[in-house]
């Protein structure tokens, strides 16, 4: 069974761009340990867009959803009711997919 990528698109503003960056490197560690979790990496734009691409490879759709529903739900409700709204750093969100057909890496020499 092929792996799944999950490309989570954010639009977010020039002067957002320090806070999402920071919340994301302040939750270091909490995908690393998901069943099924392949990869992570947060991608900034250079140049002519405001858009960053948060990639993650799982081993299967049902791996993603456990964590989305798990670990994920449990990062973004963090501090219970009572604690302060922290404003989203993004002001748009769009979530792709796709499965893994061809991959490859450096050739081992």
């Amino acid at each position: 069974m092929p792996s799944v990528v999950k490309i989570n698109v954010l639009t977010v503003p020039e002067e957002q761009r320090e806070v999402l960056e920071k919340r994301f490197a302040a939750r270091a560690g909490t995908v690393e340990n998901s069943d099924g979790f392949e990869w992570f990496e947060l991608l900034r734009p250079i140049e002519g867009t405001d858009t960053y691409l948060v990639y993650t490879r799982w081993r299967s759709e049902e791996d993603f959803q456990a964590w989305m529903e798990g670990p994920m739900k449990a990062a973004h409700q963090r501090g219970g009711e009572d604690a302060p709204k922290q404003k989203p750093a993004a002001s748009g969100s769009t979530l792709w997919s796709f499965e893994v057909v061809q991959q490859t890496g450096p050739k081992q020499g």
